[in-house]
């Protein structure tokens, strides 16, 4: 018989604990298919962030670096210098990436570090218990935000897409999301082309990935998908931001 769909060989086939509903699973396949594609399984090193994100390692079959909280950009910055024919990449939360590693994450692309790195929003600190994150949307309630972020106290949510893209060194950056079939496969193919940019040693590649909390959101998995359409995209547009160098 002949094999439609299969488990890509760079994911491991093993159970995932990710709450239901949670599209980190999918972001998972995606960034596997992408290695598979490229056939670049056996030169590749992730560079795994704290919070959810931080069990990437469990599931992609890939050589792991574990980082501390925020630093996985200077973790892959000195492997991917150690081992400049290696494909590096950093797996990173929203809560990681833009609040406590956003001076690692800014230096990181304004160098023009070849590495790229997988960035999922989804507005808060999914493995503490659910609290304000950076990109935590206006009136959004969290845990520490239970009257909704108020912008006089917390300022306003970071696009860290549309601020990366103003720095020289960044090569390719856009912001997709994983909330529908289509949707979906445009978050593959931009995916795909951030660690192409790396196997053509073209400099520093980021996609952002707006992805689903149901667990934090109090919201059931489909709910989930159609908040991230409702609140987060028009919010956080989805497309290419930086392409070759230049600005869309």
């Amino acid at each position: 018989m002949k094999v439609i769909f299969d488990c890509p060989q760079a994911l491991s086939d093993v159970t995932t604990h990710y709450c239901p509903g949670c599209t980190h699973g999918i972001i998972h396949r995606l960034v596997a298919e992408a290695i598979d594609e490229l056939g670049i399984l056996e030169r590749t090193v992730g560079v795994a962030s704290v919070g959810c994100s931080v069990l990437a390692y469990d599931y992609l079959e890939c050589d792991w670096q574990q980082a501390a909280h925020g630093r996985a950009p200077a973790v892959a910055t000195g492997i991917k210098r150690a081992l400049p024919d290696g494909i590096v990449f950093t797996y990173q939360g929203d809560g990681d990436l833009a609040s406590i590693g956003t001076a690692e994450i800014i230096h990181a692309a304004n160098r023009g570090e070849a590495i790229t790195v997988i960035y999922v929003n989804n507005t808060n600190y999914g493995m503490t218990g659910g609290q304000m994150a950076p990109t935590t949307l206006i009136g959004q309630v969290t845990t520490t935000s239970p009257g909704g972020r108020d912008v006089k106290e917390a300022g306003y949510p970071l696009r860290m897409a549309e601020m990366l893209a103003t720095l020289e060194g960044v090569n390719y950056l856009a912001r997709v999301a994983v909330n529908s079939p289509a949707n979906i496969m445009k978050a593959k193919r931009a995916i795909k082309q951030a660690f192409r940019v790396q196997v053509e040693d073209d400099g520093f590649a980021l996609v952002e990935v707006l992805s689903t909390c149901p667990t934090n959101w109090r919201l059931d998995p489909v709910e989930a998908l159609q908040w991230v359409e409702d609140n987060m995209i028009p919010y956080y547009p989805l497309g290419e931001f930086k392409v070759s160098g230049e600005v869309k």
